[in-house]
């Protein structure tokens, strides 16, 4: 079984004894890693989104001038 060894001067921090890695055992600075990261998702869809809904408005109101324009030459 692994032990852990507590890292001086950080009390959240622990190294594995056996892999020497250095693991953080705060749950709730973790926790809120999780949430600034789906936090940071979410506003990257909303911002996705958007550009590609204006995007389809800039299509459509080519596609109008195209027609206003193809009206216009006809008279």
């Amino acid at each position: 079984m692994t032990e852990y060894i507590k890292v001086e001067e950080h009390p959240q921090l622990v190294r594995d004894s056996y892999s020497r890695a250095i693991i953080n055992t705060d749950v709730h600075a973790y926790e809120a890693a999780i949430k600034r990261t789906r936090s940071a998702n979410k506003q990257k869809d909303t911002i996705r989104d958007a550009v590609r809904d204006i995007n389809n408005l800039k299509s459509e109101m080519h596609e109008i001038k195209s027609l206003l324009l193809k009206l216009v030459d006809r008279e």
